[in-house]
């Protein structure tokens, strides 16, 4: 199993930039494709986008794409998301999912799950 914990959650402007971080533990990093999702209030958690085991393919979703960039660093057991021109409606709770297989973008495809971190974007 492995343990996720996220960090680098904050209150940002519109037009800001912020970079999450995930760090694993548990087991062998590299064994898991990793996503982000995130949480509004009131709303369903959404999937942001995902990266392959070494960090050769990604996808995100048309909400972010263009915006958000993730990485990984397996040495590290760390995965990254990068936030460039954040807007008020990417205010959300921002989770990291790990699962060692490559599935869809819902959230039951991922096995495993940090606690959270909270992303306020102000106007």
């Amino acid at each position: 199993q492995v343990q996720l914990v996220e960090s680098g959650g904050g209150l940002v402007h519109a037009g800001d930039s912020l970079r999450l971080s995930c760090a694993g533990s548990g087991e062998t990093f590299s064994r898991y494709v990793m996503a982000w999702f995130r949480q509004a209030p009131g709303k369903e958690r959404e999937f942001v986008g995902r990266i392959s085991w070494i960090g050769r393919s990604t996808s995100y979703a048309d909400s972010v794409k263009g915006r958000f960039t993730i990485s990984r660093d397996n040495a590290k057991n760390t995965v990254y998301l990068q936030m460039n021109s954040l807007k008020p409606e990417d205010t959300a709770v921002y989770y990291c999912a790990a699962d060692r297989n490559l599935l869809g973008v819902g959230d039951t495809d991922y096995g495993y799950w940090g606690q959270g971190t909270q992303v306020t974007v102000s106007s």
